[in-house]
């Protein structure tokens, strides 16, 4: 089956094979075991209600070990076996323009060179979702390849909702993430609701298809630098030499060192995740990489000295 079919097929009615566990991508912590027993059961019918019943004995167990597994269920044996990212928009499939630019900004948002999580469809900031799970995904972009410029589709925390009747000047798309009653907006209760699969956080540019990774924040990050430098330094010295200590390289922060870069001043960037680390220097972001501390601090005493930031 062609891509284009399987974006139009949706859910398939026959059960994907179980997929290996792949190793080669960054994967989401576990998350906290925080549902009950009688709510681990809503979560697991909150799931099953994206197929049909004729495969609910099999998608329960595999469910639940999901979610014992992985404190959510992702319905990993449903990740599409295309690869995943932003395709010229002629190759998807549809007769609205706009819906099928929005398939385009999805799988931008989940390939794993910009996404953080990909198999567990988070983007950025360690849970920023553009869905909750696999069957989502399917059905969103089965509807996007529906729809004609005269109808909307109406989403709610990665859930397709529906499409409805609209107009050619109306949205195609209305999204909505993250929506919490302020008395129970605590984090246990996003992570209870996230686990029970009724809501999601998108983030700001994860659930809404638009994020565009580090390049988004450098401009804003190196003026911060740049005033942080400035309030230390007296007015018109150099800023060569000044040694700028910050931390995260996931998501967006690879805009941090480039910032760095840009205002002149030396900069380390300290990082628990060794596959963000090493993504963000194959994409140009970090110019060095050190596991040893001493090393690293040679490393800094050298630039200070030269008064040289990267190599």
């Amino acid at each position: 089956m062609d891509f284009k079919a399987q974006i139009k097929q949706g859910i398939p009615d026959e059960l994907p094979l179980l997929k290996k566990y792949d190793t080669s991508v960054s994967h989401a912590p576990k998350r906290k075991d925080i549902l009950s027993e009688g709510e681990k059961k809503l979560a697991l019918k909150n799931a099953l209600r994206y197929f049909e019943k004729k495969h609910h004995p099999i998608l329960i167990k595999e469910f639940a070990k999901e979610l014992d597994d992985y404190g959510r269920i992702y319905m990993l044996r449903f990740r599409p076996e295309y690869e995943m990212y932003a395709r010229p928009i002629n190759e998807y499939p549809g007769g609205s323009v706009q819906a099928r630019s929005i398939m385009l900004m999805i799988q931008n948002n989940l390939d794993p060179a910009v996404a953080q999580h990909p198999h567990e469809l988070i983007t950025y900031g360690g849970n920023g979702g553009v869905f909750s799970n696999w069957a989502q995904y399917l059905l969103t972009m089965r509807y996007l390849s529906e729809m004609t410029d005269e109808q909307t589709l109406v989403m709610y925390s990665g859930h397709p909702m529906g499409v409805f009747p609209s107009h050619k000047d109306a949205p195609r798309v209305v999204v909505t993430n993250g929506m919490m009653i302020p008395n129970y907006s605590k984090p246990d209760d996003w992570e209870k609701y996230n686990a029970l699969g009724v809501t999601q956080y998108g983030q700001m540019t994860a659930g809404s298809y638009m994020y565009i990774g580090p390049q988004g924040i450098v401009h804003g990050t190196t003026i911060t630098v740049l005033n942080a430098v400035r309030k230390i330094t007296k007015k018109g010295a150099s800023l060569k030499g000044k040694l700028f200590l910050t931390a995260g390289l996931g998501g967006m922060s690879g805009a941090q060192p480039k910032a760095g870069n840009i205002a002149g001043v030396i900069s380390v960037t300290a990082e628990v995740n060794k596959d963000a680390t090493y993504k963000r220097h194959q994409q140009g972001w970090v110019d060095e990489v050190f596991d040893d501390l001493n090393e690293l601090c040679e490393r800094v005493k050298k630039a200070k000295a030269e008064k040289k930031w990267f190599l």
